[in-house]
């Protein structure tokens, strides 16, 4: 049976593999090489399917699997938002096997954490703080190597020659006359040894990593052969809409659903948790329902303010004393204590609440049965969907299949526990049986979704031309974490998205105290791409440049004489100003920016290029950007997630920002959030440095480092620092 037609309802039928014919297909003559992973329908090589056949008959470390057809099929634990992880772990995959680039495919993993874990989260499967690459870099390496090693021994053993006589290149094993596919080995390969430590390639050896390879997305995303959420279409399916309160954290009263459910076409209409949801057999049924059902709500839990009085609040927080987060020396002292030639710099920052807004609101089909549910949507935490659905429905985790689609940008919005997906499952479960697709419209995905915290920043430092002498910061936010299933990530007083990027800030300075505290607020908050490091980054490069202009210094080499002990940040810092040309004449009305950040374990720099119209708006022209992730898997890859991460974090410069008016958002639409345009999209020229270090991630570090540059260069023109974002000249 075709999976795709399964899922576009255009058949129906069993899929199932028991475990008898999962033995026959491995060891007899027409079965399929599986290295750790249960055998599914024989797939063309860059297709997308999106089920597996027997989740029980898979094992630890099921990344790979090859077919008579000759096909290796990467199995990609991640969820895909855009980053291209079905490229670079299939690349990983690819290289260590020695196989043919055009007989590599791809399928997305099943739920199960014990098997498809995240390393650098313990037992639990997800995709997120740009970890994909370098927690299965080692993984896919052994699976590959193994799989090669199998297919060497099966050849030495069916040729009857020395196993260190044969070669493996694009698919192909060899020795003197002798040559077979991996498809023709296949059957004797399986009942091979696992090799217990596979011998791997080394870097030199790399024919596909580190260099260009097509993508293996591009193909089915262009011609609309990809299956996002929005494309499932299952037997009997029906669509919901939820009318959610107004305001974060309202819950229902009462509600009369009299002439909404006198709509043409509307099932029927069904409070859950957080609101409540019209049923009906197509969207606009159920839009045009919605729009008419009178709810009662009860808003007494929720915040009240506005914009400028949360602000406030944050600023009189920030004058105030934090918890220490990170001390060295007695930065209280030193200020006190000035010298000739020293100065004091005092400044305080804001950085905006910001939405996820991605281009595919959220959105889940969910069909519930007497003892099992089965889920179609980009899950981008798996393992905590599958047990909070299960928990919610009754069930045991294993009875929560979900099948993991393709997503059209989360930026961390899907990442959100106890969220949509169980108001998608609370809907599902009063038509067991029957499929349902819960849509949201961009006003829900603004109204109801959950924020990029705003902050407020405190800094005050000492500076002469020989450095910085003493720094002060006290960082003053909402917390992410603080309450929800990932509580346990705070080790202290304070939630660490609040400080991080700052607290192992690399300058070199003798002293040095910074503060943090959560702001209370009924608001919710979740991570944004680069999370804490996207507003942080922002203030401590701006700040730099302060200072740099108190010590009478140039702000490339304010950060060199900082930076000396720190070669990678150095490495990354030097070579986006050599490529910008730092320093060379600029137009009048023109100037350059400069700042360096590490975030998810990545070195970035860049240099802004920037003017001031007309009118004094903000043009950012050409931007240049050096990155250090280690070995570059697909630089092709890492080059777009730089682009588009420029792109994503030049829209909090510009003009996104999400404010409230007595709690309420003022936001509803694209119509006042403001993505940047594709005419403020600047030229963008990357750098990767050249490295034999593990790879780390690329899909968040470009994020940081884009404001403070711009910020800088805008205060290169005008001689005021930019202090508040988004900025206004």
């Amino acid at each position: 049976m075709n999976i795709r037609q399964r899922l576009l309802g255009e058949a129906s039928g069993s899929h199932s593999l028991d475990r008898r014919q999962f033995i026959k297909r491995v060891g007899g003559g027409g079965g399929a090489f599986v290295l750790g992973c249960a055998v599914a329908p024989s797939i063309i090589a860059g297709t997308n399917p999106l089920v597996n056949s027997d989740d029980s008959a898979l094992v630890f470390n099921a990344f790979l699997k090859i077919t008579p057809e000759n096909q290796v099929i990467v199995v990609i634990k991640h969820l895909d938002k855009g980053q291209g992880v079905t490229t670079g772990l299939a690349t990983i995959v690819a290289e260590e096997l020695d196989a043919d680039w055009s007989q590599v495919g791809w399928e997305f993993a099943p739920a199960d954490g014990a098997k498809y874990n995240n390393i650098f989260w313990g037992n639990s499967q997800g995709t997120g703080g740009s970890t994909s690459i370098a927690n299965s870099w080692q993984q896919l390496r052994n699976a590959g190597a193994s799989a090669r090693q199998m297919m060497v021994n099966a050849a030495a053993k069916k040729w009857g020659v020395n196993s260190s006589s044969i070669q493996v290149s694009n698919g192909v094993v060899s020795a003197g006359e002798n040559r077979a596919t991996f498809g023709d080995l296949v059957a004797l390969a399986a009942q091979q040894p696992v090799p217990a430590a596979p011998t791997l390639k080394s870097t030199k050896a790399f024919n596909l990593i580190g260099k260009h390879v097509s993508r293996k997305d591009s193909y089915i995303k262009t011609t609309g052969k990809a299956i996002f959420t929005q494309d499932i279409q299952l037997d009997g399916l029906l669509t919901a809409l939820v009318k959610y309160p107004p305001k974060m954290g309202g819950r229902v009263k009462k509600f009369d659903a009299s002439k909404a459910k006198a709509i043409e076409g509307v099932i029927d209409v069904v409070q859950i948790p957080r609101g409540i949801a019209v049923v009906a057999t197509g969207f606009w049924a159920a839009k045009k329902a919605r729009d008419i059902l009178t709810v009662d709500w009860d808003l007494s839990a929720c915040e009240t303010r506005s914009s400028e009085e949360l602000y406030t609040s944050m600023e009189i927080q920030a004058a105030t004393k934090g918890h220490v987060i990170g001390e060295r020396g007695d930065a209280n002292a030193a200020i006190v204590a000035l010298g000739k030639g020293e100065k004091i710099v005092e400044a305080s920052y804001r950085v905006p609440f910001l939405a996820h807004a991605t281009m595919e609101p959220m959105n889940c089909v969910v069909r519930v049965g007497d003892t099992s549910c089965e889920l179609w949507f980009g899950s981008q935490m798996p393992t905590t969907d599958q047990q909070q659905v299960a928990a919610y429905l009754g069930l045991a985790p294993e009875k929560v299949t979900i099948n993991t689609l393709f997503a059209g940008g989360s930026f961390g919005r899907r990442a959100s526990p106890g969220d949509y997906v169980i108001d998608a499952a609370a809907i599902a479960q009063a038509f067991k049986g029957k499929p349902v697709k819960m849509v949201w419209t961009r006003e829900d995905d603004m109204n109801a979704g959950k924020f990029r915290p705003g902050a407020v920043h405190k800094l005050k430092a000492k500076v002469s031309r020989e450095g910085v002498l003493a720094w002060q910061q006290h960082s003053v936010a909402p917390s992410i974490f603080r309450g929800t299933d990932f509580e346990f990530f705070i080790k202290g007083a304070v939630d660490p998205t609040v400080t991080e990027g700052i607290a192992d800030m690399p300058y070199k300075m003798p002293h040095f105290l910074l503060h943090g505290s959560e702001f209370t607020t009924p608001l919710t908050h979740l991570w944004w791409r680069s999370v804490g490091h996207s507003g942080n980054a922002f203030i401590v490069e701006s700040f730099i440049d302060q200072l740099a202009r108190a010590a009478e210094q140039d702000p490339l080499n304010f950060r060199r004489s900082l930076l000396q002990n720190e070669p990678r940040w150095l490495g990354v810092l030097n070579l986006a100003a050599e490529k910008s040309g730092w320093g060379k004449p600029m137009p009048v009305g023109r100037a350059q920016g400069i700042a360096v950040h590490k975030a998810m374990g990545s070195w970035v720099a860049q240099v802004a290029e920037v003017e001031l119209d007309a009118e004094r708006n903000v043009v950012v022209k050409k931007v240049y950007c050096a990155v250090d992730c280690g070995i570059a898997v697909n630089p092709d890859v890492i080059r777009a997630q730089m682009e588009g991460s420029i792109g994503f974090a030049l829209g909090q410069v510009l003009g996104e920002q999400i404010t409230f008016k007595d709690g309420y958002v003022e936001q509803q639409n694209f119509n006042r959030y403001k993505p940047i345009r594709i005419s403020q999209m600047p030229d963008v020229e990357v750098h990767i440095v050249a490295s034999q270090e593990p790879p780390t991630g690329v899909g968040e570090p470009g994020v940081p480092p884009l404001a403070p540059a711009v910020a800088n260069a805008v205060f290169a023109i005008t001689g005021k620092p930019v202090t508040t974002l988004p900025i206004n000249v």
